[in-house]
């Protein structure tokens, strides 16, 4: 939920009795320091910190100048100026030596990782914190790496879920949904394993558990919720529910899904030429830039999942209370299937 994450909509999570999170993959050490700080102001109980473990990008000079050009003609048509330089805009936690040194003077009680898995240094280091250590994983394979390096429990993200796709490599993708990915990793590792991707309420909950899961992580049904900073644009998509989403790799340079936009339109085709993440993504805001400022509204990137039109905008308490009552219920309705005659 980077872009929409806030340190309220953490700690209202928390103080509701459910895991909030703060996604600081966008973020450097000096921007993340208060935020964690407001969290812990906000709520007595653990929370987790979500970071972006993704390869160091290759840099091509070349390629860069090309998607630039690319981009050029329409950007001026919007008003805008091309961008002389694309910079990496996200660094890698394992090319982050200051935010590790936060990290491990802060001590959050859990530390999730996306795009891959800390360095084996890195990772001792933060498990000697007492830190309880997630990952996405897309794959059983990915599964296995994650149990085998000492991660304590992955999350089993199905090609379903919103937002950029946890995949090691951006290059290979199986595209496993979540409810045929979630056996598949029970049946391969021992750690628990938390379902995330098109999970939007209470009967989405119950059949993950049902599935194996231990719990559910869901993010596109908590972007409505006021304590969030998602645009009034966005907004409007969730409450709709008529607009498409799909996985893309145009916007950021890794797989990655949202609602369908005229930026996803324009320029879908184009993927072999796109540079590597996060560089593609500093073209894309230069761009998204422009066109707002020309006042076009359709080329925001807006993450959302498949099942983004069961969103309700609700107070993140109120939702998490919802959720739980939903999912109790479905249990017990479940449970009186099973013993009917």
């Amino acid at each position: 939920m980077a872009g929409v994450s806030t340190p309220e909509l953490a700690a209202a999570v928390c103080n509701a009795g459910a895991l909030g999170s703060l996604a600081l993959g966008g973020s450097n050490a000096a921007a993340a320091e208060p935020l964690i700080k407001a969290v812990r102001a906000g709520t007595n109980r653990p929370f987790n910190v979500n970071f972006f473990c993704h390869e160091t990008p290759e840099r091509d000079t070349d390629k860069e100048a090309a998607w630039i050009a690319n981009l050029a003609p329409q950007m001026t048509a919007f008003g805008g100026t091309p961008p002389a330089t694309l910079d990496e805009i996200y660094t890698s936690f394992n090319d982050n030596d200051d935010m590790l040194d936060l990290i491990l003077a802060e001590k959050p009680a859990i530390l999730s990782f996306h795009f891959g898995l800390p360095e084996p240094k890195r990772l001792q280091a933060l498990k000697a914190t007492g830190a309880l250590i997630l990952a996405t994983v897309t794959t059983p394979a990915e599964a296995l790496a994650a149990a085998a390096a000492g991660i304590d429990a992955v999350i089993a993200q199905g090609h379903e879920a919103g937002g950029h796709r946890g995949v090691f490599d951006p290059s290979i993708d199986q595209n496993i949904g979540t409810f045929a990915l979630l056996p598949l990793i029970r049946n391969t590792v021992d750690i628990p394993v938390i379902a995330a991707g098109g999970v939007m309420n209470g009967a989405g909950i119950a059949a993950a558990l049902m599935l194996g899961a231990d719990g559910a992580q869901l993010g596109t049904a908590f972007i409505a919720c006021p304590e969030t900073v998602a645009t009034n644009a966005h907004r409007a998509l969730l409450e709709s529910g008529d607009t498409p989403t799909e996985v893309t790799t145009v916007v950021s340079g890794r797989p990655a899904r949202g609602f369908t936009n005229e930026y996803m339109k324009q320029f879908r085709s184009d993927d072999e030429r796109i540079p590597a993440f996060p560089i593609a993504y500093d073209a894309n805001k230069s761009f998204a830039a422009a066109a707002k400022n020309a006042g076009e509204s359709g080329y925001g990137t807006m993450w959302a999942g498949q099942a983004a039109a069961l969103s309700q905008a609700m107070p993140a308490a109120e939702l998490v209370e919802q959720l739980t009552q939903e999912t109790i219920d479905e249990v017990r309705r479940l449970t009186d299937l099973v013993g009917a005659p």
